[in-house]
């Protein structure tokens, strides 16, 4: 018999950041030790991190403090920051999901400031604080033998904050594009509760938003926030367990999806192109145009979307401003699907990703990401197949992946 999967769930009723994040995952079991090593694993220099408990509220928690000495600390852009998780002591699953939520983040800061994400600049102690606090949670997660991540409604905070582009309203615009499509709540605190980098991490990691399957709890781990406000106590609560009714490794996972659909013979088949790729882009899960015939034999497209409950509404809503329907159909589905995880191969024509899926036998198969493909071959100048090819041949040639 398959052992149960081991799932995290967050509870940010006060929000998240990334130091909240490594406070919970060293009071959940992971070593304070391995945290504090986490500077020189990632090859920082002038930056120490500091592990404590305190108490906020009423509630005991772990408080971890990461301590940058400003003038040793360069710029960075994202090249620089992929490239020293590239060479970092971390095993490779852990450096490519950081890779993940650093792109994420840089993204959506590029859509903030209308640049590129290749072209943000993080700030010198801001990139290295958000280096430690990225690794060490997936390396938390990892070492705790954590597969997946679900996550309740995170609160994000009201008013505005003060950062060196100025006076900004909160969430950050940054936070709320990073969570778009997620369920969220303010909350009553008039300060940032969720921070970018606790939005990046929750974007990248968490799945599925419709909540846990039915699970048994192993541990519980509390980390505090730098403030301590009356109010509420400023801790994020990440619970660990394993699932019940849901195999581990290679047996396939199943999760409720909503299905929404709505049938169309008055729309431009361009304008149906746009909306499908704009869904996907919105956090759709799939989106599909099937040709079918409608009412007096006329010929139409009918356009599917297999999303996550916590989405529908949102999706609903663009496909009812973005296409000629004027009702959108929408029912509850199940869903078995694969374990899988995101990796990275070097090849010829630079890292490519792919996406890894475990088969219930316990073998692996790859299947590279499409855009990255696309943009390596464009690079170059060679073929779709042949970059794709190549970066199979290097996962295929990798040594043994393992956590």
């Amino acid at each position: 018999m398959r052992d149960p999967v081991r799932i995290a769930y967050f509870d940010g009723g006060s929000g998240i950041s990334g130091d909240m994040t490594l406070g919970a995952l060293v009071a959940a079991g992971w070593p304070a030790a391995e945290v504090e090593a986490l500077p020189r694993r990632l090859g920082l220099e002038g930056v120490a991190v500091e592990v404590s408990a305190v108490r906020r509220g009423a509630f005991a928690a772990t408080r971890v403090v990461v301590r940058v000495e400003e003038t040793r600390q360069p710029h960075r852009h994202l090249r620089h920051v992929e490239a020293m998780l590239d060479g970092a002591d971390l095993p490779e699953p852990s450096r490519a999901r950081a890779k993940a939520v650093f792109r994420r983040l840089a993204e959506a800061e590029a859509a903030v400031h209308g640049t590129t994400a290749e072209k943000v600049h993080f700030h010198e102690v801001g990139a290295a604080d958000a280096l430690v606090d990225v690794a060490g949670a997936v390396e938390g997660l990892r070492a705790l033998g954590v597969e997946r991540v679900y996550a309740a409604p995170p609160a994000l905070g009201r008013g505005s904050v003060d950062t060196q582009h100025g006076r900004i309203p909160v969430p950050a615009p940054a936070t709320a594009l990073l969570l778009r499509g997620a369920p969220v709540e303010l909350g009553e605190a008039e300060m940032e509760l969720t921070t970018p980098t606790g939005a990046a991490l929750l974007a990248t990691l968490v799945e599925d938003w419709s909540g846990p399957p039915p699970f048994t709890i192993e541990r519980i781990g509390v980390g505090a926030g730098g403030r301590d406000p009356k109010e509420r106590a400023n801790v994020l609560r990440v619970t660990i367990g394993a699932a019940r009714g849901a195999a581990s490794s290679g047996a396939p996972l199943r999760r409720a999806v909503s299905v929404l659909e709505t049938s169309l013979d008055d729309e431009n088949p361009q304008v149906l192109a746009a909306v499908a790729a704009s869904l996907l882009e919105a956090g759709a899960l799939d989106a599909m145009l099937v040709p079918v015939h409608m009412k007096k034999g006329r010929p139409g497209t009918m356009l599917v979307v297999v999303a996550e409950p916590a989405r529908a509404g949102d999706l609903a809503a663009r496909i009812l401003s973005g296409t000629s329907s004027l009702g959108v159909r929408v029912r509850t589905d199940e869903r078995w699907e694969l374990p899988r995880r995101a990796e990275e191969v070097a090849t010829p024509f630079g890292a490519v990703a792919l996406k890894v899926a475990t088969l219930p036998d316990g073998s692996e198969r790859a299947v590279p990401e499409f855009e990255s493909v696309r943009a390596a071959a464009e690079r170059h100048g060679r073929a779709l197949r042949e970059v794709s090819e190549a970066a199979l041949a290097a996962w295929r040639a990798r040594a043994p992946r393992g956590g």
